[in-house]
């Protein structure tokens, strides 16, 4: 199923338990996939055109969640490809990985700016788990997850996560990612209009961000995890909105169900982007 000639790579560090729902959801797309070990010595990883840092617990979490894996080898690869222009999408706990290492926001070399704190604002601590709505905020040509998709499409895609907060201690730093197009996604209500609170706000991210793009839009942090909405199937049918409608009217027809979901929308635009940049 999974190709070591593929075209995108999925690097598997320990405790990360999504890779491979990431390689179906990838193939689904139209992509090879690969799942390679972090201290793999035998693969070239700088023969893939893209990679994905899947989510799960590297590491137990252990310090912050992602932490320990921002700091070990295979990210001086990534940081050499993501300046070669391609593609570097983190989801969850790969997104935590890429803000840890610096890769995202990317402002200066090295310097990690951003944080991704345990969730406030709920009304409880800790792991959270359900269904959300963001809504694309950026100019969507412009980054590696959104240039197949509408401006300012919503949708619905899961969260699963206890330190999910994107913030900074840098005063201004969000409104120069609002103004540089690097807030790529942001949670919203279903009619994307922007969040009033808890649920439709699920961790209380500084400007509702739920994922972060590098300068330059190849390299994306983002919290929600498509591979879990890849599938119509997937999509609950007691949401609002029109997912949930073809979800209901799709039932009773496997095929209809095994068709593109929200989630899809990502890796295609991840496919279209390494077309048209590869």
């Amino acid at each position: 199923m999974f190709d070591m000639n593929a075209r995108v790579c999925i690097i598997q560090f320990p405790g990360v338990n999504c890779e491979y729902e990431t390689a179906r959801a990838l193939e689904k797309a139209g992509l090879g996939a690969s799942i390679v070990r972090w201290n793999d010595s035998d693969t070239d990883m700088a023969a893939f055109e893209g990679y994905v840092l899947p989510g799960g617990f590297s590491y137990e979490d252990r310090l912050r969640a992602g932490a320990i894996a921002a700091g070990e080898d295979v990210l001086g690869i990534l940081i050499e490809q993501a300046g070669l222009g391609k593609p570097i999408i983190g989801i969850c706990n790969g997104a935590q990985v890429l803000v840890e290492s610096g890769l995202v926001p990317g402002l200066e070399p090295g310097r990690v700016d951003l944080a991704l704190a345990p969730n406030r604002g709920m009304g409880r601590d800790g792991y959270y788990a359900n269904w959300v709505y963001v809504r694309v905020a950026t100019e969507p040509e412009k980054t590696a997850i959104t240039c197949g998709l509408e401006p300012g499409e919503v949708m619905p895609i899961p969260v699963a996560h206890s330190q999910g907060r994107f913030t900074s201690a840098e005063a201004g730093l969000f409104r120069r990612l609002e103004t540089g197009g690097q807030i790529v996604l942001r949670y919203c209500a279903s009619d994307g209009s922007d969040p009033l609170g808890f649920p439709d706000d699920p961790n209380g991210s500084d400007e509702f961000a739920a994922a972060i793009s590098n300068v330059e839009g190849n390299v994306v942090a983002m919290m929600p995890h498509p591979e879990r909405s890849t599938w119509l199937r997937q999509v609950p049918g007691e949401l609002e909105g029109e997912w949930a409608r073809r979800r209901t009217n799709g039932i009773g027809s496997w095929a209809d169900l095994e068709g593109d979901g929200p989630g899809a929308r990502i890796f295609r635009s991840l496919r279209a982007y390494i077309e048209e940049h590869g």
